[in-house]
């Protein structure tokens, strides 16, 4: 049980790093066009972004 929650946690952070880094690599144009801005790719990332 304990396995599978730290399993899931760190599935869960490789892919929010996965997403950190993808929307790292696109212009601030391209952010904007999606919504966002640079200061938020780390909130976007984790589901804590609203609009």
């Amino acid at each position: 049980m304990i396995f599978n929650r730290i399993s899931n946690d760190y599935r869960r952070w490789r892919e929010q790093r996965r997403t950190v880094t993808e929307l790292s690599r696109l212009s601030t144009r391209q952010l904007e066009d999606i919504g966002l801005a640079p200061y938020q790719i780390e909130d976007a990332a984790r589901g804590k972004y609203r609009r």
